[in-house]
């Protein structure tokens, strides 16, 4: 059998999935803190027939061998967390981290989970929540008459009375890891750590390598439309030239087929 129809067969199956992340990527272009994806390749093993180095029948040294190789498979898939553009919403509880770093948020399961996006809003009893109603860490409360809220590049978070007096209402802290890429995404906006992630660091927004907070934005996704547009195209073409590998090899086998009949 033609080695080629099998090392076609993985070059469109690779390509298939690479279209799938970019079309991801796409469908997320105006999600708020939304990271792009891209897909890791890796030859697959090689068939060797004459190992470099080895003495060939006249007494010399083969200097290149002779291998085949056997197709491609979708190694990875990685997270790239560039910094997206900061859009102003003007709204208050509207917040971007500039620079590394992740809002801190507690899942229902009792876990701490992770999030870039800032568009918090308050509940029905003052607390500051993710637009599912998941409560910030460490909580915020605001008091019910409060005329304005400000929150500091620092996550300090301060309100004002009727009486015009002001008083602070705590501090958002913000984490960072390691190796963010290796956050397990959970949809929703929200991240979750791993093993491959490191232990969170969480710290004071603007201190230690963490990014400051912006009050009255929000992250926008830092995909980039005419790079995913052109990786349609790649990946379109390869799938192509794939498909047309097998095609040639199955020519070969009905000529083959031919000389026998």
């Amino acid at each position: 059998m033609i080695k080629a129809l099998y090392t076609s067969a993985t070059g469109m199956q690779a390509h298939q999935f690479l279209l799938d992340v970019v079309a991801n990527n796409l469908a997320n272009v105006n999600t708020t803190g939304y990271k792009k994806v891209q897909a890791n390749f890796q030859d697959l093993l090689y068939d060797k027939f004459v190992a470099a180095g080895v003495e060939s029948s006249t007494g010399l040294e083969v200097p290149t061998g002779l291998q085949v190789g056997t197709g491609v498979r979708v190694l990875s898939t990685t997270k790239v967390f560039s910094q997206g553009v900061p859009e102003n919403t003007g709204r208050t509880l509207d917040l971007s981290i500039q620079g590394a770093g992740f809002f801190q948020i507690s899942h229902p399961d009792g876990s701490t989970v992770y999030t870039r996006d800032g568009s918090f809003s308050l509940s029905s009893n003052g607390e500051l929540v993710t637009g599912e109603g998941l409560k910030i860490e460490p909580a915020i409360s605001i008091q019910n008459d409060a005329i304005s809220i400000g929150v500091g590049s620092d996550g300090t978070v301060s309100v004002q009375d009727p009486t015009g007096a002001v008083q602070s209402s705590g501090q958002i802290t913000l984490t960072n890891f390691p190796n963010p890429a290796g956050l397990e995404s959970m949809g929703k906006n929200l991240y979750r750590e791993t093993t491959a992630s490191g232990s969170p660091i969480t710290g004071t927004a603007g201190q230690n390598g963490i990014g400051e907070i912006i009050q009255g934005f929000l992250e926008s996704s830092n995909v980039e439309v005419v790079k995913e547009m052109v990786n349609i195209i790649i990946a379109q073409r390869a799938y192509e030239i794939s498909s047309k590998a097998i095609k040639a090899s199955d020519n070969m086998l009905r000529t083959t087929n031919r000389l026998i009949t």
